[in-house]
Order: structure tokens, then C-alpha cells, then sequence
């Protein structure tokens, strides 16, 4: 898993820096060096809401979603920084590499996208982040693949929805493909089901994502999330 942050060095900006998007003269790096600092001392712990919705299997995150991380992430997925998938990726890996212990056969399955959400961004931003999160791996001494199991469907946007209408609008957006249960090949068992996904907030996306693979026979082991949010109740 060597080499993480050098991926970093390598982007080219055209702006400033994604994590905290100070403009410097003759900056050529994708994170400041004060942001790679920040990001490099982020470890992946395990990470529930509360309260935590039925379903959700375990979760580990590298980091709540404040600081250079946030920006980072809204970088990506918002401003078009497509070239910040590379080391997301790697970052990813490292939370897939912490919640499973040591190196197993995995199916890394990203929480799909809806179409209208991939057009906005010019692609599945998850799948890209899966894929790299898979070569990662595969350089480290682990065999990953990423599995497209789940077909993401139209829902409304949240932000016009309560709580429980987000929760209800969860359980309805995602259908299985037309894929068989997930088995073992010849040299040995099942591969490790993984899901992935970019920010866990109240889990009901990933609780919702997880019946529905299990249902299919995919069941995951744990999610590996790169950043959780807390979610405050008022007394």
C-alpha cells in the first residue's frame, strides 16, 4: 500500500488546492502540503449513526467530514476535479485494507449512482473511485474486483424530504441486476463483499444498498465509507 500520497503530487491544478483551495503562484500539486499533512495523519475507525438504521452492516470511515477531507470530496464530486480519483481511490483502499484485517479475496461493490446524478457529473463518481480503489489493492498483495450487482433508480431530492421521507425514499432506490449470487471460484470461497461508498451520514443508503444485495447473495461483510458525518439530535 506504499506510495499513497504520491499520487497527490501528481495532479496538475488549474486552481487552487482541493482541500482547503488556497490559490498559491506555482502551485502543481493537488493538496497543499499543509492538506496532505492533515490528511495523512487520518486513520480508518469504525463509525455507526445514532441511531442506527435496520440493516446497516459495519462501517469504517477514515474521517469525519470536515477539514481537507470535505473539500476534498466536494472537489471531486461537485467541481468537476475528476483527477482527484486516483488518490481518493488509494485512500479508499486503505479503509477497505483496515476493515477486512489482511488480504482476502474482495468484491468491492460501489453504491451505484442514479442516471440523472452520473449525467450531472459526467460519470459515476463511485465507480470511478471503486476502480482505482482496486488497483490499489491489487498492488498491495490483495485480490479485488469491483461488482456492479446494484442498479441505482430515480428518487426525489432529499433536500425536500423529511427524515422519514428520506429514509422511505432509501429503501426504493436500488433493484439488483441481472447477476447470480456472488460464488467461490475453484481455488476457494466466496470473495469478501464490500460495499463502498463516498460519505455515510444516517446509513439509511448503505442499510438500503445491503438488503438488497443480501436478498441477491451478495450480502457484505462491512462498508468502507472515506468520511462520516455526525448527525446531531436536539434534547
Amino acid at each position: 500500500m506504499g506510495g499513497l500520497w504520491a499520487d497527490l503530487a501528481d495532479l496538475v491544478l488549474p486552481a487552487g488546492c482541493a482541500g482547503c483551495r488556497e490559490r498559491r503562484p506555482g502551485l502543481r500539486h493537488g493538496v497543499c502540503p499543509a492538506c496532505v499533512t492533515a490528511l495523512s495523519q487520518l486513520r480508518p475507525r469504525a463509525v455507526r449513526p445514532t441511531p442506527a438504521p435496520p440493516g446497516l452492516p459495519s462501517c469504517v470511515a477514515l474521517g469525519s467530514y470536515a477539514g481537507p477531507l470535505r473539500e476534498a470530496l466536494l472537489a471531486y464530486k461537485e467541481h468537476g476535479r475528476h483527477g482527484l480519483a486516483r488518490p481518493l481511490g488509494a485512500l479508499l483502499a486503505e479503509v477497505v485494507a483496515a476493515a477486512v484485517g489482511e488480504p482476502r479475496p474482495l468484491a468491492l461493490v460501489p453504491v451505484p449512482d442514479t442516471a440523472a446524478a452520473a449525467r450531472s457529473r459526467y460519470g459515476d463518481h463511485l465507480d470511478r473511485l471503486a476502480r482505482h480503489c482496486a488497483v490499489r489493492l491489487n498492488r498491495g498483495g490483495w485480490a479485488a474486483r469491483v461488482h456492479r450487482p446494484l442498479r441505482a433508480l430515480p428518487r426525489p431530492d432529499s433536500v425536500t424530504l423529511d427524515s422519514a421521507g428520506r429514509a422511505a425514499a432509501a429503501e426504493a432506490a436500488f433493484q439488483p441486476r441481472s447477476a447470480g449470487p456472488l460464488r467461490g471460484g475453484a481455488a476457494g470461497p466466496a470473495p469478501v463483499v464490500v460495499l463502498l461508498d463516498d460519505i455515510v451520514t444516517t446509513g439509511v443508503t448503505l442499510a438500503a444498498a445491503s438488503g438488497v444485495l443480501s436478498a441477491t447473495g451478495w450480502a457484505p461483510t462491512v462498508a468502507a465509507v472515506l468520511a462520516a458525518t455526525e448527525k446531531r439530535h436536539q434534547s
